[in-house]
């Protein structure tokens, strides 16, 4: 069974900041593919139910990358409709 998680993103988190959360939870992720990877390979025996674990445990983690790669999406079009507003207010 695959839960999702999430966490609290910042409100006042710039995109920037979204950006680099982003990359960071993935390169997590990466990382622990890697180490899971290395493991499958190096075993003699492999225990299913721990490497389903370990699969949700990353997939937990790359959908905290990608809601704050979605996030950031979010406000960099936000922004933008708030520029376009800003610069042409009669258009609306």
């Amino acid at each position: 069974m695959l839960r999702r998680t999430s966490r609290h993103i910042d409100s006042e988190a710039s995109v920037h900041e979204l950006l680099n959360d982003a990359t960071e939870w993935l390169q997590y992720a990466r990382g622990l593919m890697d180490v899971l990877s290395e493991f499958v390979h190096e075993s003699d025996t492999v225990d299913c139910s721990r490497i389903a674990l370990s699969l949700e445990a990353i997939a937990a983690i790359m959908h905290l990358g990608l809601q704050c790669s979605a996030q950031a999406h979010a406000r960099i079009a936000w922004e933008g409709a708030e520029r376009a507003n800003r610069t042409h207010p009669a258009d609306r």
